[in-house]
C-alpha cells in the first residue's frame, strides 16, 4: 500500500496534488490561471477548496478540468463545476461519451473476482465507494483534446495519447518543465489489486492491456523527469524507468 500523503501537497512549482481515497488530480496554478487535471470522486471536493484557499482562490476561479479520461473517478467533481461555478470539461473524443456515463466502461476481466484474489485491494476500494465512487454524474464534455497539440489552458498542457485503459486516454505534458500526468496510463498504486509501483491498471478497469501496455512507449517518449499518476505516489525516477518497471510488472 503507498504511504498516506497529505490531501494536498505542493508537487512541483504551481502544482498541488489531491488525493481522496486514493484517488488523485492536480490543480495547476500559473500567472495565466488555474486548471484542474482530472476531477477525482465526489468527496475530493473539500480537498479542492482547501487547495484553492491556499493560493486565495475559490471554484469559480478555475478555467477548466483537462481529463486524462472518462471514468468514474476521474469526473466526480466535474458535474458540480461545471452547474455550480460554470466551469467546462475537455476530454478526447473518444472518452466524450463515457463522460456522459462513467460507469459503462469497457473492462477485459471480471471485476467481482478482484477482491477476492487481492485482498489488499479491499480497503483501497472500500475507500473509493465511501468517498462517492458509486454516486458519480456524468458530465457533458467538451470533445477537443487532441494529441499533439497544447491546450489553450494555463499549464502549457499537451496532450500524449496514450489508449487501452480507455479508448481516448491522453497524458498531459507540461511542455518544457518535465512533468507528465499520466492518469492511469501508468499509475504507482493498482486499486484493483493494491499493488504499488509502476504498472498499467488491473484488467478489472481497463478495456485492452495489451495496448495500455504498448502505450507506454508514447509516454516514454516524453522524457519527463517527473510522472504524476491518477492513482499512487508521484515517482521522480523519470517516466522511461516507470514505463520500463510497468512494462516488467505486466497485466493483471
Amino acid at each position: 500500500m503507498s504511504r498516506r500523503q497529505p490531501p494536498v501537497a505542493l508537487v512541483a512549482k504551481g502544482v498541488y496534488r489531491l488525493e481522496k481515497a486514493h484517488v488523485n488530480c492536480y490543480l495547476i496554478v500559473d500567472d495565466d490561471g488555474i486548471v484542474l487535471v482530472d476531477g477525482g470522486l465526489p468527496a475530493t471536493w473539500r480537498v479542492l477548496c482547501s487547495a484553492l484557499a491556499e493560493v486565495g482562490a475559490t471554484p469559480d476561479d478555475i478555467r477548466a478540468v483537462a481529463l486524462t479520461h472518462a471514468h468514474f473517478d476521474h469526473v466526480g467533481m466535474c458535474d458540480r463545476l461545471s452547474w455550480e461555478h460554470r466551469v467546462p470539461t475537455h476530454v478526447h473524443e473518444k472518452d466524450k461519451a463515457l463522460a456522459r456515463h462513467p460507469y459503462r466502461y469497457l473492462h477485459e476481466s471480471p471485476r467481482v473476482r478482484y477482491p477476492l484474489r487481492y485482498p489488499k485491494a479491499a480497503p483501497v476500494l472500500a475507500r473509493m465507494t465511501g468517498a462517492g465512487a458509486l454516486w458519480v454524474k456524468g458530465v457533458k464534455a467538451r470533445a477537443d483534446v487532441v494529441p499533439g497539440v497544447p491546450l489553450d489552458l494555463p499549464g502549457g498542457l499537451t496532450p500524449v495519447f496514450s489508449p487501452g485503459h480507455t479508448a481516448g486516454h491522453c497524458g498531459f505534458l507540461m511542455e518544457g518543465r518535465g512533468i507528465l500526468f499520466s492518469g492511469d496510463a501508468l499509475v504507482t498504486l493498482d486499486p484493483y489489486t493494491g499493488r504499488t509501483g509502476p504498472r498499467i491498471v488491473a484488467g478489472a478497469a481497463t478495456a485492452d492491456s495489451a495496448e495500455a501496455l504498448a502505450s507506454l512507449d508514447a509516454l516514454a517518449d516524453t522524457d519527463a523527469a517527473v510522472v504524476l499518476p491518477g492513482h499512487g505516489d508521484p515517482f521522480s525516477g523519470g517516466i522511461r524507468l516507470a514505463a520500463a518497471q510497468a512494462r516488467a510488472a505486466g497485466p493483471s
